[in-house]
């Protein structure tokens, strides 16, 4: 059995080791993790709701540039909240164990500004906007840059990217996996 000094039984352990990509131990520490977030808050009760700015407040989603949409896409209330099962199913799907089809998948949600199943040119400028940061693109440069985009990875044509079409394209970029992740 767990320690007397968990927040959690063990039967609420196994099922989130069943829902997520951790060990019991790695759950204790998300909490930890979350707690510390909000002390005054998760100490009175474990699975308050923190607000997006406190979530925000955690070191590797400080630094990101889209951690609004990161927030937004793992609030079950979809504002950017968080209770701690947001929290974990964040800290999980960031995690090393999870497989590259989960990050590919929640990657394409976070990048879907407009929320409409499709990757269109007015998202991939808002991404590039946001990865460039002060040194944004001129008008031109960014329509080039687009257009290149869509010429190489939107095999139906349509000035959108499916699903399938960002799988396909994320498949071939070896790297994301350690880019998307937040270690424990």
């Amino acid at each position: 059995m767990g320690g007397s000094d968990s927040k959690f039984d063990e039967q609420e352990l196994e099922d989130y080791q069943e829902l997520t990509y951790f060990t019991k131990k790695e759950i204790l520490h998300v909490h930890k993790r979350f707690t510390q977030l909000a002390p005054d808050l998760v100490e009175v009760d474990k699975n308050a709701t923190l607000p997006q700015d406190k979530i925000m407040m955690l070191p590797e989603l400080r630094v990101n540039p889209f951690k609004d949409r990161i927030c937004k896409v793992f609030s079950s209330s979809g504002d950017g909240s968080m209770s701690f099962e947001d929290f974990l199913d964040m800290m999980s799907v960031f995690s090393d164990n999870a497989p590259k089809n989960v990050k590919v998948e929640y990657a394409f949600r976070i990048y879907d500004f407009d929320e409409d199943d499709m990757i269109s040119s007015n998202d991939l400028k808002e991404v590039i906007d946001r990865l460039t940061g002060e040194q944004r693109l001129g008008e031109e440069d960014m329509q080039q840059l687009i257009d290149n985009i869509f010429s190489e990875v939107d095999l139906d044509g349509d000035e959108n990217l499916s699903y399938a079409e960002f799988e396909h394209v994320m498949s071939k970029a070896p790297d994301f996996t350690n880019s998307f992740r937040i270690r424990l």
